[in-house]
């Protein structure tokens, strides 16, 4: 992902380009992604995804936002599920209630058809993280998971999780065991190589298929996007 040279102030409030901007050079390289995505995937049945970073504030979230938004507007049903259950953000980017999401389904409290809400983008429908648990990779690893996962496979084409950073804590691990791939997220000028490699290592471990890695905040070459400006 590219980044404009004036970089704005860090918000809990995302503005999601791929929603506000349908035709920007930056949705189109989302498209991109969401292509490549779907060609690493040709032999096999790509229906669960997770996003995650080897540290904090490399871009996992946004990315796994605007990911989930160029899958809907393909015209897959897709779910946008909150599986940072440390620090989650979904709700505060799509301005929704947090009361009852993912943790309020792995403890039994609701269901998931309660929980999910619809988005104002057609085809996306989210799980927030709900109220935050004491034991979030535990919640991750049970078998309540597992069944979760089943259910929404019945609904959905694509489900997309939102994880914590690798390198933080198990969570992203746990999940890779159980999704269909993993996508790792580097942000240009920050992400360590070491570290990078370290979290690579760590979703192999927890026998994750990586299906690649996005690039994120690159500085804009005005001259790449000539053909594509408005």
């Amino acid at each position: 992902m590219v980044r404009r040279k004036k970089q704005s102030k860090v918000s809990n409030v995302r503005h999601l380009i791929t929603k506000l901007n349908p035709r920007s050079p930056i949705t189109e390289q989302y498209k991109t992604i969401r292509t490549n995505l779907q060609f690493s995937s040709v032999d096999g049945d790509l229906k669960t995804m997770l996003v995650t970073s080897s540290g904090p504030s490399e871009g996992k979230s946004s990315t796994t936002a605007n990911l989930a938004i160029v899958f809907a507007q393909q015209g897959k049903k897709v779910l946008l599920i909150d599986a940072d259950m440390r620090k989650p953000t979904l709700h505060y980017t799509f301005r929704m209630d947090n009361r009852r999401g993912l943790s309020s389904v792995l403890v039994g409290e609701s269901i998931l058809e309660e929980s999910a809400s619809s988005s104002d983008v057609e085809g996306l429908d989210l799980l927030s993280c709900g109220p935050i648990p004491p034991n979030p990779s535990e919640l991750l690893g049970s078998r309540a998971m597992e069944n979760m996962i089943g259910r929404a496979k019945e609904e959905y084409d694509i489900i997309l999780f939102d994880t914590p950073p690798v390198l933080a804590v198990t969570d992203a691990q746990i999940l890779a065991n159980i999704c269909d791939g993993a996508v790792m997220v580097v942000r240009s000028n920050q992400t360590e190589n070491d570290a990078a490699i370290k979290a690579k290592e760590l979703l192999e471990v927890g026998n994750a298929k990586l299906l690649g890695v996005v690039l994120n905040d690159r500085e804009q070459n005005k001259a790449h996007y000539y053909y594509y400006g408005n």
